[in-house]
């Protein structure tokens, strides 16, 4: 059975037209919001950010301090504080510093805790066992900024980017060969593509030095 060219074309339409609205039904919320915080992070300037910061100031147990001073000493710090200080931090102050860095010093402990849409950090002053933590925050628009440059959201934030970014390339990549299938019906296919090849590329080397 001789397979004709129609039916060549049947085939390949109905395969990128099931790619493409999947991968596009995949990506629409997520391009929806990296179109959303494009805007917002081309313009942070001009958005004023509410800015609020709390403290936290209390005392470490003393059997926790030994701990402290006990890991400080070892001949090589450890990554990670005390799996008994932690569950106090947690329990206590709902502070959580699980694959956080940790900077050792004779005189303190100090682990930097960056979030997305603000920052924060933790201090233990090892001779008395006073603890201070600061945290601040700048509103839920430097939130979504920070999503969308992956900037301390950790792991899982990072996978799902770049699978985003997978499921966009499938989405452009077909919607450019579904492009190509019906050009011949349609004048300005071509001249708008290569208009939206030329105008940034023209704007990049006038315009940005």
């Amino acid at each position: 059975m001789t397979i004709t060219a129609q039916q060549k074309r049947s085939f390949w339409l109905r395969h990128l037209h099931n790619w493409h609205w999947i991968s596009s039904a995949l990506c629409l919320i997520a391009m929806l919001l990296f179109a959303i915080t494009g805007f917002t992070l081309n313009h942070a300037v001009d958005i004023e950010a509410k800015v609020t910061r709390s403290q936290q100031q209390a005392q470490l147990p003393p059997a926790l301090l030994q701990k402290l001073n006990a890991a400080q000493q070892q001949q090589k710090a450890p990554t990670s504080l005390p799996l008994e200080v932690k569950h106090w931090l947690e329990r206590e102050h709902h502070i959580d510093v699980d694959g956080k860095a940790i900077e050792w010093s004779p005189e303190e402990i100090y682990i930097a805790l960056p979030r997305p849409g603000g920052d924060a950090w933790l201090r233990f002053n090892l001779d008395n066992g006073e603890m201070e933590y600061e945290k601040t925050e700048r509103g839920m628009v430097a939130y979504f900024n920070d999503l969308h440059k992956g900037r301390n959201t950790g792991k899982a934030w990072s996978w799902f980017i770049d699978i985003f970014a997978i499921a966009c390339l499938i989405f452009c990549i077909t919607g450019l060969f579904l492009l190509k299938m019906h050009a011949g019906n349609r004048s300005l296919t071509w001249p708008l593509l290569v208009m939206g090849l030329v105008f940034p590329l023209v704007l990049a080397i006038v315009f940005i030095h």
